[in-house]
């Protein structure tokens, strides 16, 4: 199955600056899981959400359709990398007591995605999908960054994006939903920190690509002046919202 492949190209920055998700999300859904055998990430990327889950359960396999992030993936005991799709994981049935899709749900086939869910769960499986928001530093950053967001590369971002925006609010899944506060995430940066974040956004490299130069020399300088020193650590935040579903014994 083909899929839409916004990050091979820049797989190795995505690995380095993509923020890692907090520990407290693993340590709520381990505690959901009656067994703790195997967990499945789905649309791993670059292994952020395998590398926590790995805490919690005795084997990890993480899958993604991109080869290139596969093979920038940090390599950790206990977690074993596959490329494969999220429609088709090449998992036993019923053999996962955890499955996590972290911000990646929509750009799958869902109702594919569900029924690969259904398969390869457990009686008594958990679900977990997690998307985040825009990142701020509640200072003059957070403007510049919402005028780079919106206004500069806002046209470029995939149709898909809509999700995001949305907190995954519309999603559904035929299982019995547990409810999930929202969270929040957090990483500490210095300057080259943010702007290679920056660079990480798919609406950035299409934008780069549709215009033949990087989106960010337009806002570089004024977000340099906001940051001051630029070895200067900052905390950026990201709003995380979680759903998380258990897979019926009738499934």
């Amino acid at each position: 199955m083909s899929f839409k492949d916004h990050f091979s190209g820049h797989s190795s920055q995505y690995s380095e600056f993509r923020p890692r998700y907090p520990d407290k999300l693993f340590s709520l859904l381990a505690a959901l899981c009656a067994e703790h055998d195997l967990a499945w990430d789905c649309a791993t990327g670059s292994g952020q959400a395998a590398a926590g889950l790995i805490e919690h359960f005795d084997n990890v396999i993480a899958t993604d359709a991109s080869a290139n992030q596969i093979a920038d993936a940090a390599r950790t005991d206990g977690i074993t990398y596959n490329v494969a799709t999220a429609e088709n994981s090449g998992l036993q049935t019923e053999a996962v007591d955890l499955a996590t899709v972290a911000q990646a749900l929509h750009w799958f086939d869902i109702d594919a995605f569900t029924n690969e869910a259904i398969r390869v769960l457990k009686p008594d499986g958990v679900l977990a999908v997690w998307t985040y928001g825009l990142l701020a530093f509640d200072t003059g950053l957070d403007a510049i960054i919402r005028h780079l967001y919106a206004d500069i590369v806002g046209e470029y971002w995939p149709f898909e994006r809509n999700m995001v925006e949305g907190g995954y609010a519309n999603v559904d899944m035929p299982f019995t939903e547990i409810p999930a506060n929202p969270m929040e995430m957090t990483a500490e940066w210095d300057f080259s920190g943010l702007i290679g974040y920056l660079n990480t956004w798919s609406a950035v490299k299409a934008y780069e690509k549709a215009n033949g130069n990087n989106p960010l020399e337009l806002v570089q300088a004024d977000l340099h002046r906001q940051w001051g020193v630029v070895d200067r650590t900052r905390i950026a935040t990201w709003p995380l919202l979680v759903k998380v579903w258990r897979k019926q014994r009738t499934q």
